[in-house]
């Protein structure tokens, strides 16, 4: 088990604020499947792009910015006209592709399933805002997974979209949700969402943010579980309650680029 360091609270709030200020600039975008979005400025299509994106982003970054990349290309690079008046043979260009798990069929379903929510529930953002917290999207992520398959789907299709109320930490989700929310005063994010609040957030959680968190004593569960998640909330917005998921960044960025500071510390 990681190495716990104990941090008075000014501390380490100080020390992650420094953290999180330094990986959230337009570097971070070089080499995070985030860029894919960037290339994106109308809020549709940025929506829908960093939807696309967020959903098979798990495994190599290179691997999955390529992927994104080829997905927008199949879609003319005009994702939200596609979704609006995609034609059948549309979709029957897609059945090549895959994403380890993420097949032709999967992406042929989500897009059908995006114009379903476009069409009936007012498009990406109103379907979440529809059951937001005061301090939480977990309720909105469930209820947008039944808004997402009310259409005809394969049920294997329905693993790719994660439930936090079925003990899921959902990470890619809460990562696309910390795109579209979060303020792009940084150069980063992109602040699309204006209905929805940062203070809604949760982090992604994930195997390098969970350890960070577990060597800063932030996290003490194991498992990168929905628990885990909640724990996590909680000790992120005793830091910042406004903008607790600010703190994703210092938390990846010491994970993926700094792996080696704690035997320095």
């Amino acid at each position: 088990m990681a190495k716990s360091f104990k941090l008075k609270k000014s501390e380490l709030k100080e020390f992650l604020d420094e953290k999180a200020h330094f990986y959230e600039n337009p570097k971070f975008i070089e080499s995070d499947p985030i860029q894919v979005v960037h290339r994106f400025h109308t809020k549709q299509d940025r929506e829908i792009s960093g939807f696309l994106t967020a959903t098979i982003a798990w495994g190599n970054r290179k691997s999955i910015i390529n992927n994104a990349t080829r997905m927008m290309l199949l879609m003319d690079n005009d994702p939200h006209n596609f979704i609006l008046n995609h034609t059948q043979a549309d979709l029957e260009n897609l059945s090549g592709f895959v994403h380890r798990t993420f097949n032709g069929t999967d992406l042929k379903t989500f897009i059908k399933a995006l114009h379903h929510i476009y069409k009936h529930h007012g498009g990406l953002e109103e379907v979440f805002l529809a059951h937001a917290k005061k301090n939480s999207l977990q309720e909105s992520i469930h209820h947008f997974k039944k808004h997402f398959f009310e259409i005809d789907h394969l049920a294997r299709t329905q693993k790719h979209i994660s439930d936090p109320l079925k003990k899921s930490a959902a990470k890619r989700i809460n990562m696309y949700l910390r795109w579209m929310v979060r303020p792009a005063d940084a150069g980063v994010d992109f602040g699309i969402w204006r209905k929805l609040h940062p203070a809604q957030l949760s982090c992604p959680l994930d195997v390098h943010s969970g350890r960070v968190a577990r060597q800063l004593g932030l996290l003490k569960r194991k498992q990168n579980d929905a628990a885990a998640l909640n724990e996590l909330d909680a000790a992120l917005r005793k830091l910042d309650a406004q903008d607790p998921v600010k703190y994703d960044y210092a938390l990846f960025g010491l994970g993926v680029f700094e792996k080696d500071i704690f035997k320095k510390m």
